[in-house]
């Protein structure tokens, strides 16, 4: 396939410097290790030239991807499926039913993606089999190291006896690489810059406290930004709950977003966030990299993270691609700055009279049928219009998964929309048609 339209099928115009050069150098060194910082592209930078090393005649898996999380994987999945490549991919995670897994693994995918744990859960259940893998790809690898998944990696990468190249993808540069890995005298593509200072778009605020609580700061600051799209750090999962609670209970719409929520839940919460929806997450530093969350306006640090990398991590998620973005420190008034810290950002004052920001214009829709039903965007898009009498305007973002999907349209419609459908059918079929809980 040609790279002009696959870029057609992402929706992207060119490469940035940093694709471009990690394709050929992908394409031609057995050993690459990538770095650069989250929001660069690294996912298309690797995808690209493994697509170009898959033999359409080949039968089983060809190409292992190791995510460290599920978000991770499946963003990884969504991103090939746009590519429209032709190549079938699966992706293994837990949270994800192991029996679906099973039967998708039942007719092998060319890529296959997973989280260390659920992968080696497949090989000790013998229902994978990865003797076929020429190509290995280590995403995020730093994190998979944090997160405690050697020694599955290690177990993993024994298995794969006909590898031909590795490739080590990193957000962190400071990075030794283990031996278990197998990589040896790398091409190192470096690309990491630190944030603020690769950047020219993000600006970062103080929010001075005058109480250690912060969570009234919080709200004040929430009414000044009004309902821009921003994502809200705290280091502890019961504070990210207690924060979302606090502002909900002074009348802001919010979500929270953390390892301890079921996986459909947080699945669910990000697209919600992605599509407009909702437009403040808590979250926890799980939301920090790794995950596919466009436009963010504004990061606000409630918590300082105890890492300076953590922190660069955190405001990599605004200010990107060129566009603007602001992250704002939230400190109590005399309380020590983090080491890591060259001195206190400039003062944001906020104005004394508080006025709630208006609630999300959009609400999101849900549909029991997916891409297994053979259901398209174009499908949904065509129904809501031709069925419930809905503008294109009136439709924003929509999600195709495999058995399901969701689609934001306006909030003042919605009503109406999920009237006029209720006894309607999608392509000869009725699905359940309802807004999203």
């Amino acid at each position: 396939m040609e790279i002009g339209q696959t870029l057609s099928n992402l929706g992207i115009p060119a490469l940035n410097t940093m694709q471009e050069t990690a394709l050929p150098a992908i394409q031609n060194h057995p050993n690459v290790v990538l770095l650069a910082p989250t929001g660069s592209g690294k996912t298309l930078a690797f995808l690209l030239p493994v697509l170009s090393q898959l033999k359409a005649d080949k039968p089983g898996v060809q190409c292992l991807i190791l995510s460290p999380t599920r978000e991770l994987a499946i963003q990884i999945e969504r991103v090939w499926q746009k590519m429209s490549t032709g190549f079938k991919v699966n992706a293994c995670y837990g949270g994800h039913p192991m029996q679906t897994e099973i039967q998708n693994l039942s007719q092998p995918p060319a890529l296959l993606i997973g989280t260390p744990g659920r992968i080696a859960d497949h090989i000790y259940r013998k229902t994978v089999d990865l003797k076929g893998v020429r190509i290995l790809v280590l995403d995020e690898f730093d994190k998979s190291l944090s997160m405690g998944f050697q020694e599955q990696m290690t177990e993993i990468i024994k298995k794969l006896r006909r590898l031909e190249k590795r490739v080590l993808v990193s957000a962190t540069n400071k990075l030794n690489i283990p031996a278990f890995t197998g990589i040896t005298q790398p091409e190192v593509l470096d690309f990491y810059q630190e944030p603020e200072k690769s950047n020219d778009g993000l600006v970062i605020h103080s929010v001075v406290s005058p109480a250690k609580d912060k969570e009234l700061t919080l709200f004040r600051l929430l009414c000044f930004l009004e309902n821009e799209s921003t994502l809200i750090f705290c280091n502890q999962r019961d504070t990210t709950e207690n924060v979302r609670e606090f502002l909900e209970g002074m009348g802001i719409s919010c979500a929270s977003f953390h390892g301890g929520m079921e996986q459909p839940e947080r699945e669910k919460i990000l697209i919600q966030f992605r599509n407009g929806s909702i437009l403040f997450l808590v979250a926890s530093d799980l939301a920090a990299r790794g995950l596919d969350i466009p436009e963010v306006k504004n990061v606000i640090h409630f918590d300082l993270p105890f890492k300076h990398e953590d922190f660069l991590h955190r405001n990599g998620r605004t200010a990107r691609m060129n566009a603007g973005g602001a992250a704002y420190l939230l400190i109590y008034q005399g309380a020590p700055m983090p080491a890591y810290m060259e001195g206190t950002p400039p003062p944001l004052e906020l104005p004394d009279k508080e006025t709630l920001p208006a609630p999300s214009p959009w609400i999101t829709v849900y549909i029991s049928g997916g891409k297994k039903d053979k259901i398209s965007k174009t499908d949904i898009v065509g129904f809501f219009s031709n069925k419930g009498k809905l503008d294109k305007n009136d439709i924003g973002k929509i999600e195709v998964m495999d058995y399901m999907s969701f689609a934001a349209v306006k909030k003042n419609i919605a009503g109406r929309l999920l009237k006029a459908v209720n006894s309607e059918k999608m392509k000869g079929k009725k699905y359940k048609i309802e807004v999203a809980k």
